[in-house]
């Protein structure tokens, strides 16, 4: 298979590393984790009600929307698929508020702008997007923080199954997906992040995000070559 992440989204830091070595993912030892594919970042209103700042805010979001709905979801569609019929585990996290009000929530999830948003955790806006609907029997993490670990009980559960590699996908690539990367990392699993599986609010930052992820807190591939390395992948 190719092997073009070998090279690939290498930073400064980088550039003389030696290649990483091919994963080994074995049955029972790796999980797919992922971040943050809500409803509530990918409703959007109609064009035609807005105005001024509103419609230019409109415009500056539809790439992302576009690769959302073109890349991003597909694939991420494709993993679960291949997860489920390989018997390896399918990890949803979401942020949702605990509290009607929100005071739960970390700092991160209520600053001013465009992160202070209040999701409580029964509402519609806060749930996985139907096209990634999780089943009825995996796993689903409620956060008030970016990291899918530092606000759950994930990485002691991820630890209790075995899980040795988490296959990361989501958004946003520079945000939550990030973070659970890193914490991921942090706490010695070994990290695929899927690049064509991740979304940033700018295709500029998304790239940016790989960059610096790249080697050292993960290592970032496509789905097609993560495929490749996965026990039972069609």
């Amino acid at each position: 298979m190719a092997q073009g992440w070998k090279q690939a989204w290498r930073s400064f830091y980088y550039e003389g590393a030696p290649e990483a070595p091919d994963p080994v993912l074995r049955p029972g030892h790796v999980a797919l984790i992922v971040i943050d594919v809500q409803n509530t970042y990918l409703q959007r209103e109609d064009p035609a009600t807005l105005q001024g700042e509103a419609l230019a805010r409109w415009h500056r979001w539809t790439p992302f929307h576009e690769r959302m709905r073109g890349v991003v979801i597909p694939t991420l569609q494709r993993l679960i698929a291949a997860f489920r019929a390989g018997g390896h585990p399918v990890v949803f996290a979401r942020i949702a508020a605990l509290l009607p009000d929100g005071r739960d929530r970390s700092l991160s999830q209520r600053k001013p702008g465009w992160n202070d948003l209040l999701l409580p955790k029964d509402a519609w806006e806060s749930q996985i997007v139907p096209e990634l609907a999780p089943r009825a029997d995996e796993i689903v993490v409620t956060k008030t923080t970016d990291s899918a670990l530092t606000g759950t009980n994930l990485r002691l559960v991820l630890a209790n199954m075995g899980i040795t590699h988490a296959v990361v996908g989501g958004i946003f690539t520079d945000q939550c997906v990030s973070s659970t990367v890193r914490s991921l990392a942090d706490e010695s699993f070994e990290v695929l992040l899927v690049e064509d599986a991740c979304a940033a609010g700018s295709q500029d930052l998304h790239e940016q995000e790989l960059r610096i992820l790249n080697r050292i807190y993960c290592e970032v591939m496509s789905a097609e070559e993560l495929l490749g390395f996965l026990p039972g992948a069609a």
